[in-house]
This record gives C-alpha cells, structure tokens and sequence, in this order.
C-alpha cells in the first residue's frame, strides 16, 4: 500500500519539486497540495493522508498554528506532521513539536533524506534533522531546571531506566545492549512507557523528558 501525504507550502515550485520527487516513488502517493495553513487543515482532514508535509511560514495560517489544529482537533487521527521548512527557521524546531509535529527537517536536506523521513513518520517514529537535536538540546539548556513531572512516578525503576535512555537519543537495540536486555523486551517497556506518559512517539518522549529534568543537557539521566 503506498503512503498517502498532503503538500502545504506557499511556493509553487517548491509543491511542484516535492510531488514529482514523492510521486517517483512506488510507496509513496501525493493526494493533495495545500498552499497556506487553512488548505492544509481542510484537505488533511478531507483525505486522511499518512502524512503531512508542512512548511512553517505560509500566508493566512503559518504551519506551527496548522500543526496544533491538525493534532488537538484530531479529525485525522492517523495523520502525522513533518515539518520542513528552511535552515534559517530551525527556531522553531521545539514549537513545531510542542504542536504535535512528528519530524522535523531542513530543505537543505537531500530529496533521499526527504522520503526516508516520510517513511519512517508514516511508520509511526519520529525524527530530527541532524544538528537539530543539539540546538534542542541547547534551548533547554538555557532554561532553569524545572520539577519531575508526576507522570514519571508512574514508572517502574526499569521504565525509569529505559525512558531515561530513549530520552538520550538511544536506539532500542543500543538500550537493550546497554541494559543486557532482549530488544523485544525493550520495546515493550517503551510502549508501556509511551502510554503511561501519554507521549506519541520518541520526540515528545525527549520533550518530556527534558521539560521535566529527567535529562540534564550536557549530563546524563538524573536518577529517580
């Protein structure tokens, strides 16, 4: 089955690129084209595309306020929202996932590196452009370290191990090598982790977990 995705950006030729580069590819099918925030809104929730390629600054509606409409309304519930947009807005990258967003990658990013993200969105992981965790990282570095978050206390001192890990960029296979874990075993503490935090995917996950000082920028996982 090929992956559905709706275009929102204000440049027609920048639409035009991205549905000839997507539409290349056999899993892969542009179902609509959107050029402000409002036509994003109204065809997501009309086609129920896989996926949502959104820039940030369009004209009427921008993309961070489409993205928090597209996520809170949830009248696409399957729907996901990558970012893209330029390297001078990178910004925004913690608003952009703050409003729900599931990715976020620079136009400078290569047209394979594009459709791997639009993938692996559609797969229901998440992802960051390289160099943008750092500059995340940075934003909350700046800020004075908040209060855990009551949420965490629901965790088991495994869970806190495992969160702790996903929230340093780990992998589930590097966690389980790290913990000497099986991997499967690791996934399933993941999920009941996502689920007990009420995260959707690995970027809220780092989120939360920074916001609430689990993780020290620059440290490691502050203990329990």
């Amino acid at each position: 089955m090929s992956i559905p995705v709706v275009i929102a950006d204000d440049q027609e030729l920048v639409r035009a690129g991205f549905q000839m580069m997507l539409d290349a590819q056999p899993d892969i099918e542009v179902v609509g084209l959107a050029s402000d925030g409002v036509e994003a809104i109204s065809l997501v929730e009309q086609l129920q595309p896989a996926v949502a390629l959104i820039d940030i600054r369009m004209p009427r509606l921008d993309g961070l306020e489409a993205t928090r409409r597209i996520m809170t309304r949830r009248r696409a519930p399957n729907t996901r929202v990558l970012i893209v947009t330029t390297f001078d807005l990178d910004e925004y990258v913690y608003d952009a996932l703050r409003a729900g967003a599931s990715g976020f990658l620079l136009k400078d990013a290569t047209p394979d590196q594009i459709i791997d993200a639009i993938r692996v969105v559609a797969a229901g992981d998440a992802l960051l452009a390289p160099g943008v965790t750092g500059r995340l990282i940075a934003e909350f570095a700046a800020r004075p370290r908040p209060s855990p978050a009551p949420r965490l206390a629901t965790l088991t001192p495994r869970e806190h191990d495992v969160f702790g890990l996903v929230a340093r960029g780990l992998t589930n296979a590097e966690i389980a090598r790290q913990l000497v874990l099986a991997e499967q075993t690791v996934k399933s503490h993941v999920s009941a982790i996502f689920m007990k935090l009420g995260v959707r995917d690995r970027v809220q996950a780092v989120i939360l977990a920074y916001e609430s000082g689990l993780v020290v920028p620059g440290a490691g996982p502050a203990a329990p």
